[in-house]
């Protein structure tokens, strides 16, 4: 019984004393604190819950969650441990500096440290590349024995067995979405753009169901957030996974592809185990575009048909919606707001293309000498253009961008979706007016580059 509490419930274990302590940080860039701090709803990150469960019994865990909590540069611990994507570098940097300068060792992983570990490295005590599940163990021990390694690689993939439960008890700040976890890991497409696939070798791999029940079981609230990358990559699993989450009437949301659209079976099962929205990206209306950026197996011409199949079951989408593709022009941003108005789409998360590092598209464009910046703090896709775009200026890009998110989420765009869609009315209208309030109060509000005056003349480049 304490082998099986150890293994799956690691913060209701036996107490004991601690002999070391550790101080998990999932960093945010101050631009993505801004954004996120002012949405209705702001699910957890779960990279810190689950490294946590994967720390050693005597090593106390900390963790401050930057979108609801200051980091205590003066906490007493052995190590601190940061995960940070790109345009959380800069200050995940920052940070690491603070603490090295009271003579704590700073372990920095996550999406940035695996695409560029050797920069990493040189602000940290150790980088960690890849999934820090079974790195994690034997990087504590090396601080214990001062033997601690400048870079840390993951060459043996976790197969997902027995995976711990993530440290709920270490989520703070949010009343809802506690209960995160993941079914599966990875994505078996290798989109341009992406950092998926070199984060997780194009390799995807599943956690028995079993485990993922037992695990949902015991989770805090009804509010489900499942962090997978494709949730239904394998239409097999999917679909056991889904039965077995159906005695246990939660609520829950995850990430997808368009395909699963043409599933009946699969999303019937879904709806019955209480899918209320999936998170599908888009990305683009145009097929050339997604031609273009290796994700050709999205059709753009059946989007329409995909939300509306989504909808007869009662399972909203969230799109993913990105401009700056070279195959567009500046018609992109009217027609993909008209669209998606007439398509009744619930939500979308919309931004400029980010080109990451090392990513086959920054590869692209910097060869092509179209990258303009290496500031990593300017890659948030919300309010820098960092490249060339092939048919606009990068300010007309911003603000195209800036204007369409305000169609998209103004009162009347809302009203005519919803009457549309139809579909979890009492969540889903509040969580637009959220996203019609937060624009109202950041940044500028943007302009069509292909209306006059606007598409008349070339604008000042602002990258």
């Amino acid at each position: 019984m304490r082998q099986y509490l150890t293994r799956f419930l690691p913060h209701v274990a036996h107490k004991q004393r601690y002999t070391h302590r550790v101080y998990l940080i999932t960093a945010e860039s101050q631009e993505s604190r801004f954004v996120r701090y002012r949405r209705i709803i702001r699910f957890p990150q779960l990279t810190m819950p689950l490294l946590a469960a994967y720390t050693p019994d005597h090593w106390e865990v900390i963790h401050a969650d930057e979108i609801v909590q200051d980091v205590d540069f003066d906490l007493p611990c052995d190590a601190v441990g940061i995960t940070a994507n790109t345009p959380a570098s800069i200050h995940a940097y920052s940070l690491a500096a603070e603490f090295r300068k009271r003579g704590v060792k700073v372990i920095i992983g996550g999406p940035h440290a695996t695409l560029l570990p050797e920069e990493v490295a040189g602000h940290a005590d150790a980088a960690v590349i890849g999934e820090a599940d079974l790195l994690w163990p034997q990087i504590l021990r090396d601080v214990e024995q001062n033997t601690l390694k400048p870079i840390y690689r993951c060459d043996t993939l976790p197969t997902l067995r027995e995976m711990p439960s993530p440290r709920w008890d270490l989520i703070k700040g949010r009343w809802y979405g506690k209960g995160v976890t993941i079914a599966t890991r990875g994505c078996p497409f290798a989109c341009e753009y992406c950092t998926i696939p070199q984060m997780y070798n194009r390799t995807m791999r599943y956690r028995p169901v079993s485990e993922v029940a037992h695990e949902v079981e015991r989770m805090p609230g009804r509010a489900l957030i499942l962090w997978d990358d494709n949730i239904a990559a394998n239409k097999k699993y999917a679909k056991e996974l889904f039965a077995a989450l159906t005695p246990m009437k939660r609520w829950w949301t995850s990430q997808a592809t368009m395909d699963c659209a043409e599933d009946d079976e699969l999303l019937e099962l879904a709806a019955k185990s209480g899918c209320k929205a999936l998170f599908m990206g888009f990305e683009t209306i145009s097929q050339a575009s997604l031609i273009g950026a290796n994700k050709a197996h999205n059709n753009a011409s059946k989007f329409r048909d995909a939300i509306a199949k989504m909808h007869s079951y009662g399972i909203a989408v969230q799109a993913g919606i990105v401009f700056g593709f070279d195959e567009e022009d500046k018609t992109i941003f009217e027609s993909t707001v008209d669209f998606y108005r007439e398509a009744g789409l619930d939500s979308a998360t919309i931004s400029v293309l980010i080109p990451f590092p090392n990513t086959p598209l920054f590869k692209r464009l910097d060869s092509q000498g179209r990258i303009l910046t290496r500031d990593w703090s300017k890659y948030d896709g919300k309010k820098n253009v960092v490249y060339q775009p092939a048919q606009m200026s990068p300010h007309e890009l911003l603000m195209g961008m800036e204007w369409a998110a305000r169609q998209f989420y103004s009162l009347d765009s809302i009203s005519r979706r919803m009457r549309l869609s139809k579909t979890g009315l009492w969540w889903n209208i509040p969580r637009n007016i959220g996203y019609h309030l937060a624009l109202k109060n950041f940044g500028t509000v943007g302009f069509n580059p292909a209306s006059p005056p606007f598409g008349l003349a070339p604008q000042h480049d602002v990258s």
